[in-house]
């Protein structure tokens, strides 16, 4: 008669323990899911805003070469000889040490 009384108090316990768990795992999922859609929109807001400037950028870089082909020219060549002039390779040293 005990192992009754015992059993069944046991088994409502559990079934409220069980039942509160479960409201607790949909809360954090609830947040959790909250939490993971705010992100994705930061992100997308990030991503467009740097398409946009990266949109600009190329507007404004084409605007300029259109306008100044020249200057566009030497520009170019000036990067290229720097480029070079950096990685070149020093020749060896002759002499009568070598």
């Amino acid at each position: 008669m005990a192992d009754e009384r015992y059993g069944s108090s046991a088994h409502s316990i559990g079934t409220r323990a069980e039942e509160s768990a479960e409201g607790v795992m949909g809360q954090v999922s609830d947040s959790v899911r909250s939490a993971y859609d705010k992100t994705v929109e930061t992100a997308k807001g990030g991503a467009e805003g740097v398409k946009h400037a990266a949109v600009a950028g190329h507007d404004f870089v084409k605007r300029f070469m259109d306008e100044n082909p020249h200057t566009t020219t030497v520009i170019a060549l000036g990067i290229g000889l720097l480029i070079g002039y950096a990685a070149h390779r020093p020749p060896p040293r002759r002499g009568w040490w070598s």
